[in-house]
Parts: structure tokens; sequence; C-alpha cells
């Protein structure tokens, strides 16, 4: 009844983990590598998995791999009625199955049922936190769109056409946009899903991982414009305000040594004071963890803005980027903790 659908790129012994808490107790695992150089694919079918390569002359990216997996296991199991896409840094929850199964089989009209993510390691770095905080303030309820890992019904995925495979990234919410207009519903469930395992000790990968969140806001404002792709619009707009226009306002008036240009970067502050004590309100007793995370949302402005050159410049020149990537090959951090 159930198959799951695994897609990674040197994930090493996050992959691992990944496979070996589903093989044997799904109906079928496929595993989509998309040019791992780790020996991911080796250790995927000596786990047992059905392995899928995608051709590299076709460009990477999360969609497609989604894609090509439920392809596979619709060949395997042509009877599958649920699929769990999950991502192969991720560790699915030993009961979540079956939960996140029993749950579609009591609401016909829910099409992706989702749970908690929760972070492997957030104390090594202050980027796993930012990760960790990240999943734990998603809602809980009936949600417009849902993350990498889903438990999904084969057929309403099937009939909506599956992932849009050009996306950079935001194919889930694209998906689930699509299905919803088709009368479906989302869910997230309070129950854990999977433990993630962010790995990044780095300043460069949480910088590379923003920029690619800029690419697939900025490409999903361009595909649907508004309405439908409202939210991505939004979102492209407020990044520009806040990482384009603001600073440019500051620096002419600072150039015409006007004392306003001061004020406007205080700005920065208040709206850094802002999300930190909203997200106070939602996490009671974390003032300074919530602190750090404003802190970062306002500067995550500045990758995602790059992250619009970028579409923007592959438009002009009709060139497809390579996959946007930020992990390590390698599993062990080897920075200190923060």
């Amino acid at each position: 009844m159930i198959g799951v659908v695994a897609i990674g790129r040197n994930e090493g012994q996050r992959l691992r983990r990944c496979l070996e808490a589903i093989v044997g107790v799904a109906g079928h695992v496929v595993y989509v590598d998309s040019g791992s150089s780790d020996g991911s694919v080796e250790l995927a079918r000596t786990l047992g998995a059905n392995v899928v390569e995608l051709d590299p002359r076709t460009p990477f990216a999360p969609g497609r791999a989604r894609n090509e997996g439920f392809h596979k296991l619709s060949e395997l199991a042509p009877a599958v009625r649920y699929v769990q896409f999950v991502d192969g840094d991720c560790e699915i929850a030993a009961d979540w199955l079956a939960k996140a199964a029993a749950f579609l089989d009591e609401h016909a009209d829910v099409a992706v049922v989702a749970g908690r993510r929760r972070e492997r390691h957030p104390e090594r770095s202050v980027y796993n936190l930012l990760c960790a905080i990240e999943w734990e303030l998603h809602p809980v309820g009936e949600a417009v769109g849902c993350g990498g890992d889903a438990l999904v019904r084969a057929d309403a995925f099937a009939a909506s056409g599956g992932y849009r495979p050009e996306l950079m990234g935001g194919e889930e919410p694209d998906l689930c946009q699509r299905l919803r207009a088709a009368g479906f519903r989302i869910w997230f469930l309070r129950d854990d899903m999977t433990l993630h395992d962010a790995a990044m000790t780095r300043f460069g990968q949480w910088w590379r991982r923003n920029v690619r969140s800029g690419y697939a806001a900025v490409q999903r404002g361009w595909l649907y414009g508004v309405p439908p792709g409202e939210h991505a619009v939004r979102e492209v707009l407020g990044t520009c305000f806040w990482a384009l226009l603001l600073p440019a306002a500051s620096a002419v008036l600072a150039v015409a040594a006007s004392p306003w240009w001061g004020l406007l970067l205080l700005a920065y502050l208040l709206q850094i004071a802002k999300l930190a004590r909203r997200g106070s309100l939602q996490r009671p007793g974390a003032r300074r963890e919530m602190t750090w995370y404003a802190v970062f949302l306002v500067l995550a402005k500045l990758p995602k803005l790059v992250g619009y050159v970028e579409f923007l410049a592959g438009r002009l020149r009709g060139t497809t980027p390579p996959l946007i990537e930020y992990k390590r090959a390698t599993h062990e951090p080897k920075a200190p903790s923060v």
C-alpha cells in the first residue's frame, strides 16, 4: 500500500540512515541519485533499494528526481496507494508511515499529509539551529503547502502531473497549489515525521541555501504571476525592499549628508525586534534563540537577492544554472559546537 521515493546527491552516511529506516518497512523503496560521486548508488543497492540514476545530460532538480522515482515505483507496484517522498538527508520516524496512512484513510479529501521535521544536531552550529527553529515553527493543521518529506496519494499525484521538473526549488508548494485547485487539502500533523541532518557548519553553506531559496521564489513568481503566485511575488517584493531599495535609499541620503539615512537603517533593528518578539511568543523562554533567528531572517534577504539575479541572468542568457548545493559530501562536520 505504501511505497517510498528517496532522492539524494552525495549524502554519504546520511543516506545510509535514510534507507535503513525504510527498506523492509515500506512495500517498495526507490532511491533516485543525481550524479553522486561518493558511492551513494552502490550503497543504496547494497541496502536493497531500487536505484534510478538520473541522466546528467538533463539538469538535475529535486522535482525531476521525485517524478522519475514515482514512475519507477509505479512500474514496480502499479497498485500502490500512498507514496512517501523523503530527502536523502532525512530519517523517517518508526511509526510515521502507519500514522500518516491512517490519516489519509480517514480523510479522503486530503491529498498530502506531513509531520514534524526535527533537526539531528541543532547544537553543532547556529545554522543547524536555524533549521531546527524553522521546522518547529511550522503550524499544525490545514496548510497551503508541504516540504520535501510528505506522504501523498498516488492517484492524486499522477492526476496532477507530478512536480515541475524545471523548478530549482519550491516544487512542493507548486504541487500543493495544483492539488488544492483540484479540490484536495494539505495537512500537517503534530507527530514526528523525519529526523533531518542539515550538516551546515559554515556561513557559506547557509548563504548558498538561501541563494537557492531566492532563486526558487523568483522562479515561481515568474512562472505564475499574480494570482496565483501571490505568495512568491510578495516574498520577492519584500526581499527587494529590504535588500535593495532600503540600502540604496540610505546610501543616497548618506552621500547627501542627510540625517535621515540613519533612521532608515534603524528600520532593520525594528524589523529584527518585531520578528524576535513574534518568534518568542511561539517559543516561550527562547528569546535569545529567537533573536538570532530574527537576525538571520533579515540577513537572508541578501543571498536571496543574489538568487534573483542568478535567475534573471540565466533568463537573459537562455541557460539553466547547475544544481545549487550547500552540503558537504562527507557526513561528520568538523566545526566546533556553537
